[in-house]
């Protein structure tokens, strides 16, 4: 017994061609060759939603279909016109073919003429793809271009999750107007303008099924101290005049957590310290963590600390006593 494309599909003989791509694409996913342990089962499977669908989402083959049903490609077939000829003998009532108030009604011709209004023998060989007794024309299938099926979005993140890694969510919105949520892994270490591919979650082939991939780019926002060259990372630390001249321990916020730097006494300011293994961890390998020191000037002193800084500078050696032209 022929299939019903409706029951193929598992839709309403009322349902809108929207409604006919959504129930393909679901099934095409499911029942896809490549997807499924039976192959051969499945491919049979596929090829009867594919042969629904194909029938069900052109608007001249379904109004066809729902007429005359599975046999309606005999009748519009390319060869042979349903009249006779080079098709064989087939039984048609003309009245049921074209209705009760069609060109055939009352004995009229098909062409014009007796009988009332006839319809045109180019609109029934552009129905039926055939003529009288003659072979239809012969089409020759064009080959049809490469679809690109990827889709492209964009996130920002922070420059901490770019360093540390991380999870994030992305809307999509499909050709259908649904929105879809994403939820995706951020690698520790990406950098800017990298792209994350979700397979799978792209467009959908109505024809052949084939699924492409959701492409993410990564935009990596700035931070307020810290920035990045390939796998160092760099910070500029503010010190003071006497953490500059006697040294010592301060602590520096990282995105590994909070480290001791050691100062070493009589840094002067764009002095540089690098820590191994404290900047970008990867897994081809870990970067540096590279420390410029930045001494910083107090602009406002008291009298009093102002009196004990010329006495400091009455016993240092003179640093330009050495400058000449």
């Amino acid at each position: 017994m022929p299939a019903d494309y409706y029951k193929t599909l598992g839709v309403d003989r009322s349902a809108s061609t929207e409604d006919i791509q959504k129930a393909y694409r679901k099934l095409a996913r499911k029942h896809h060759p490549d997807l499924a342990d039976d192959k051969e089962a499945a491919k049979q499977k596929f090829q009867e939603i594919q042969q629904a669908y194909d029938v069900l989402s052109d608007e001249e083959k379904r109004s066809l279909y729902d007429r005359f049903g599975p046999d309606f490609e005999k009748m519009a077939g390319a060869g042979a016109g349903p009249f006779g000829g080079g098709g064989g003998q087939m039984d048609i009532d003309l009245n049921d073919l074209f209705g009760s108030g069609g060109p055939f009604a009352g004995g009229g011709s098909p062409f014009g003429g007796a009988g009332g209004q006839g319809a045109g023998l180019e609109d029934i060989l552009r129905q039926f793809g055939g003529g009288f007794g003659q072979a239809g024309p012969q089409t020759q299938a064009q080959p049809q271009p490469q679809q690109n099926l990827d889709l492209e979005e964009s996130v920002t993140i922070s420059f901490h999750n770019s360093v540390v890694g991380g999870q994030r969510q992305i809307s999509v919105k499909r050709g259908s107007g649904k929105v879809e949520e994403f939820t995706f892994k951020i690698p520790a270490g990406i950098e800017n303008g990298k792209k994350i591919r979700l397979r799978g979650q792209g467009q959908t082939d109505p024809r052949t099924g084939k699924q492409g991939d959701l492409l993410i780019k990564i935009n990596v926002a700035s931070h307020p101290h810290y920035w990045r060259k390939d796998k160092n990372l760099h910070v500029k630390l503010p010190i003071t005049i006497a953490e500059a001249t006697l040294g010592g321990k301060i602590d520096l916020p990282t995105p590994h957590g909070t480290i001791a730097v050691t100062i070493p006494p009589g840094s002067a300011s764009g002095k540089t310290l690098r820590l191994k293994g404290m900047g970008i961890k990867t897994s081809s390998g870990d970067g540096d963590l590279i420390i410029d020191l930045e001494i910083v000037v107090p602009t406002s002193l008291t009298d009093e600390q102002k009196q004990s800084l010329r006495e400091i500078a009455e016993t240092m050696d003179n640093p330009r006593a050495d400058l000449s032209w």
